[in-house]
């Protein structure tokens, strides 16, 4: 028989557990009802940057002429920000405005893919001669090297400070091989091919000399492609020395003395001087908003790792 301090004591257990459960319940409704909510405005951010329409230029005149802007920003590659087909478009779109007065490339690039280089710069020449009035400077701001300084070399004229980087007239092809990491561990590479050297980059495999010797010559080609329209592109400006196309990369102040560029100037300075205008107008294409959200949620992560660890292909740096 259960005394009656035992039944005050089981009602405040009881008690006490009710309580207990309905804080409990209130603090996940509010949960709940926050979770709504942030997830609500996730999407309503999502569905906002996904109506934003495509940005073709960073600026526009409020009549009257100017000094168009072409961008060449990053590394230059098909799936970058600055490819061939983004800076094609906007350098046509330059020429193609009849209010445009010449064409800026402001350059801040350490180079990347010499096809797409090589793109721009035959662009570029095939333009200037649709328009001989129409003037193509380049201006190299930080870093205008390898593929970019490709780029630059199209241009009538080419400024930079004299702090900035210019140069790094070379090809690179570069890997990794991990043959001894598969030897410690046991592990066993099987590749199947039809052809003797179908697998000569694979970093899984040894490396044989006469492989080597053969991609050394791809590269030496491509590198004195990449020397002909420097020369192409600067003339006699050049005062060429043993080290001017090793790959080293010198300061503005150098470049200058080098023939490399013709003077120390910044884009509004050089609108100005040459164009005789203050108004500058951004042709360089940008990516909508939705774009840029999904590459900052790490959308090209897995393509970013697969890059530096098994990329081979030629880059101009």
């Amino acid at each position: 028989m259960n005394r009656p301090e035992d039944s005050s004591k089981e009602w405040k257990l009881i008690e006490k557990l009710v309580m207990d459960l309905q804080k409990e319940q209130r603090r996940s409704r509010r949960w709940g009802i926050f979770f709504r909510v942030l997830t609500f405005s996730y999407l309503f951010l999502l569905l906002w940057m996904f109506r934003m329409p495509l940005e073709d230029a960073a600026g526009s005149a409020d009549g009257g002429q100017f000094a168009a802007v072409v961008e060449v920003t990053g590394a230059i590659a098909a799936d970058k920000e600055a490819n061939a087909d983004a800076l094609i478009t906007a350098i046509r779109n330059a020429f193609d405005d009849p209010d445009a007065l010449g064409l800026i490339l402001r350059i801040n690039s350490p180079g990347g893919s010499p096809v797409q280089a090589g793109y721009v710069y035959d662009e570029i020449k095939r333009l200037k001669a649709t328009r001989a009035d129409f003037p193509v400077y380049a201006v190299i701001v930080d870093l205008g090297a390898s593929g970019a300084y490709y780029i630059a070399a199209a241009a009538d004229e080419i400024y930079a400070d004299k702090a900035s980087l210019v140069g790094s007239i070379g090809v690179v092809g570069s890997g990794f091989g991990f043959v001894g990491v598969m030897d410690k561990f046991g592990v066993e590479r099987r590749s199947y091919t039809s052809g003797e050297h179908k697998g000569f980059l694979d970093p899984f495999l040894p490396e044989r000399e006469d492989e080597r010797e053969f991609w050394e010559s791809v590269l030496a080609v491509t590198h004195k492609q990449f020397i002909e329209q420097v020369r192409n592109g600067r003339g006699d400006r050049l005062k060429e020395t043993p080290d001017m196309f090793s790959g080293l990369i010198w300061s503005g102040e150098q470049a200058l003395d080098m023939g490399l560029i013709d003077g120390l100037s910044s884009t509004s300075k050089l609108a100005r001087d040459k164009l005789d205008t203050e108004t500058l107008v951004n042709f360089t294409l940008r990516p909508n908003r939705f774009e840029e959200l999904v590459g900052r949620l790490g959308a090209s992560m897995g393509h970013g790792i697969s890059s530096v660890f098994l990329d081979q292909g030629i880059t101009l740096r």
